[in-house]
């Protein structure tokens, strides 16, 4: 059994998430639900965890970074050992290569 770990960035993501959803769009139950799902999903990686594509396979990059889709967002991973480190959360609208890699992705 692996077991999960986030980085900061990656905590910060679910609560911006959150927050946004809950207070932007003024809908906590929707917020509550969104976040529970990703949660949930990112959990099944404790038994399967290379259930998430690898990055490599939508991106032309050479990376150890596996992801998941859950609804909006891709939940960008990799595997440490037997821990499974949860890097970023982000909403597939965004630039997430950026994100992931700054202007090392313009290269």
């Amino acid at each position: 059994m692996y077991k999960v770990r986030y980085s900061e960035a990656a905590k910060r993501d679910l609560e911006q998430i959150g927050d946004y959803i809950m207070t932007e769009l003024s809908n906590p139950q929707a917020a509550l639900g969104t976040v529970r799902k990703i949660q949930n999903s990112i959990d099944r990686l404790c038994t399967f965890p290379e259930i998430g594509s690898p990055l490599s396979s939508i991106a032309d990059t050479i990376s150890d970074y596996r992801f998941l889709v859950c609804g909006n967002y891709l939940t960008f991973y990799r595997l440490l050992g037997s821990d499974i480190m949860v890097d970023r959360i982000i909403n597939g609208k965004r630039d997430y290569m950026k994100i992931l890699f700054g202007n090392a992705c313009d290269d």
